[in-house]
């Protein structure tokens, strides 16, 4: 029953945002056999590639992070799993999570890793979204000061804030203090059989915390991606021919990925394009609303085709890889 709601309220935000989104005056009235002329192919090309490209730093990234609990997964390997992953992130009605999946896939390849494998791809997660949030501030910091943006100062204060209290969140989960008082909470009888299992994970993430240096390497892998993903974003606008200077590709690309934490279908369907018209219309004002929502199409499109190896993967169940304990 819970994931029938689910799904309902995903596929009524989603229909619900392209609805409002497409019936808006200015994109609905728009000039959109101009803007299909301007398209061109080949920087979309290109932004499919560098897509491939993010996509194979967050593979390396998660490589980097299973090294350090001592699982070693050849790179190809990993490829093929996130790409499964992708694959199941991007159906319509999936119940299942682009980084279950790709754990899951790992883990019926592994001899008794499901644990460390879920810590990895659970640190991997949170280490993306650091990444993403640091370069937020720092886009919205540099908007505020270098390009003269007091407008958007609540929002760099807003993320400043969530930024704080996501490492706070952090520390205290690495905190051993933390770590006993939760160990006398399943000591209680009725969540004793949970304890063994939570002993593992904690072990794992135990692990990341003398391990610093690992973590600071997978951060700057993460920024890498962000930094892909720009390029992608900045060659969505020259696929449809609208004007956005790069260094705004920078500011606004890191704010989108939080976006897909609205529950919706088919990765962010709706959601992205309501997202990228507030974004690059309403916030900075860069962009007209029809060229902003054809960009988003050009980045759904990219996102799509992506996932599409993964589909072959799946059916295809290949990628047998033999792990092994360092």
């Amino acid at each position: 029953m819970k994931d029938r709601l689910l799904t309902l309220a995903k596929v009524a935000i989603s229909l619900g945002l392209i609805v409002f989104v497409f019936t808006r005056p200015t994109i609905r009235d728009a000039d959109w056999q101009s803007i299909l002329a301007n398209v061109r192919v080949w920087p979309w090309v290109v932004a499919l590639a560098v897509y491939f490209g993010a996509i194979g730093l967050n593979v390396l990234k998660w490589q980097y992070l299973l090294r350090t609990l001592g699982v070693q997964v050849p790179y190809a390997s990993l490829f093929r799993h996130n790409l499964v992953g992708l694959f199941f992130a991007n159906l319509p009605l999936s119940m299942v999570g682009g980084d279950i999946a790709r754990g899951w896939d790992l883990a019926r390849h592994t001899d008794g890793q499901g644990a460390p494998v879920a810590v990895s791809v659970l640190v991997d997660r949170v280490v993306g979204l650091a990444a993403f949030l640091v370069a937020a501030v720092a886009g919205l910091a540099y908007a505020v000061w270098g390009l003269g943006r007091a407008d958007m100062s609540w929002l760099l204060l807003t993320l400043a804030l969530a930024l704080l209290a996501f490492a706070l969140v952090v520390a205290v989960l690495m905190s051993q203090r933390l770590r006993r008082l939760v160990e006398g909470i399943f000591r209680w009888k009725p969540l004793g059989r949970f304890l063994p299992l939570y002993q593992q994970l904690s072990d794992s993430v135990q692990i990341y915390r003398t391990h610093a240096g690992a973590l600071f390497i997978a951060f700057g892998l993460g920024l890498a991606t962000v930094l892909a993903t720009c390029v992608v974003n900045y060659l969505a606008a020259v696929t449809v021919g609208a004007q956005v200077p790069f260094v705004w590709a920078l500011v606004l690309t890191p704010l989108t990925p939080f976006a897909l934490y609205i529950p919706s279908i088919a990765s962010g369907l709706g959601v992205n394009q309501a997202v990228f018209v507030a974004l690059y219309h309403n916030l900075a004002g860069i962009l007209p609303q029809a060229p902003a929502l054809a960009m988003s199409l050009v980045m759904q499109l990219t996102i799509y085709v992506s996932s599409l190896p993964g589909a072959v993967l799946w059916w295809q169940r290949r990628g047998q890889v033999r792990v092994r304990r360092a």
